[in-house]
């Protein structure tokens, strides 16, 4: 870290653990809350295999950011470590406090902070802090790093199926209408996320269907751009694992060699969404021209 500008994240941006080491992205956890039982999102905290179990057991799941004060210790001990200035990189603020968390932490932080709203849930948030890092790696300022994560995240594309709204209706990320018409008609919605919030894209009468037009969507979106891919789930790891194989076949001039990414869905995102569900993201890899472009701040 020493001597330059440090990306930090949050868990939703599911990085795998070795992606962020190598690349010197500092993670910070959301909580889950189980019961009355605080958990740290991670692996030696809150799993989605134990969100997926207590949502199927009716027992009470919610999620919390991290303090503005845990997040002052995270831009401190950066510092610490060397760090000239930090850019941190969040999940939507349309659906989570972190991003305001982050920001009340820049004031009382000892180096500079830059931080940036994503306007995405997931995945594709933890695309704009690699092509932030990019930037940073290849000598360029923050706000060039953060143009490129602000680009790079507004290129991206995320869709997903849900089994049921009910736990977007239940954690208020979706109208209460919604989540009551898609239950009349039985349906299976299909949703994407859209200028930082969820929204309705398609409703259809089976899973098999909802994933095929996903799939067809997500290949529309590609183009014939370099791009990269990930698919996630909640507790539907089969269903996930076809997908991820059918547009391997489909987007190989896109991804380059480069692998589809798929695995479960974090933990506090999967509280939100529920077991069953199946996402995708794709992701255009910008030109530096496109990652610097001169964006409207945050």
């Amino acid at each position: 870290m020493s001597g330059k500008a440090v990306v930090v994240t949050d868990s939703t941006a599911s990085l795998p653990p070795e992606v962020a080491e190598r690349r010197g992205i500092v993670v910070v956890p959301l909580q889950v809350v189980i019961g009355a039982t605080v958990y740290d999102e991670g692996p030696d905290g809150a799993t989605p295999e134990m969100v997926a179990e207590a949502l199927k057991e009716f027992r009470p799941v919610s999620t919390s950011r991290p303090s503005p004060a845990y997040l002052t210790e995270v831009y401190a001990e950066a510092a610490t470590d060397g760090a000239t200035e930090i850019l941190s990189v969040h999940l939507s603020g349309e659906m989570s406090g972190t991003h305001e968390s982050a920001q009340l932490a820049a004031r009382a932080s000892p180096v500079p902070v830059t931080v940036v709203d994503s306007r995405q849930v997931g995945v594709a948030t933890g695309y704009a802090a690699l092509s932030a890092a990019d930037v940073l790696d290849a000598g360029g300022t923050t706000a060039e790093a953060a143009d490129a994560a602000r680009a790079r995240a507004s290129a991206a594309t995320s869709l997903f199926y849900v089994d049921t709204l009910e736990y977007l209706r239940r954690g208020g990320r979706i109208g209460a209408a919604a989540a009551l018409l898609g239950g009349a008609l039985s349906v299976k919605p299909l949703l994407r996320i859209e200028d930082g919030r969820v929204v309705n894209l398609d409703r259809v009468r089976t899973s098999a269907r909802a994933l095929s037009r996903m799939e067809d969507l997500i290949v529309g979106a590609a183009g014939d751009r370099p791009a990269d891919v990930c698919v996630s789930h909640l507790a539907n790891p089969d269903r996930a694992g076809e997908l991820a194989q059918r547009l391997t076949a489909r987007l190989a001039d896109n991804l380059q060699g480069r692998e589809v990414w798929c695995g479960e869905l974090g933990a506090v995102l999967g509280a939100h969404v529920g077991p069953g569900m199946v996402a995708v993201c794709v992701a255009p890899l910008l030109t530096a021209r496109e990652a610097t472009a001169d964006l409207a701040p945050d």
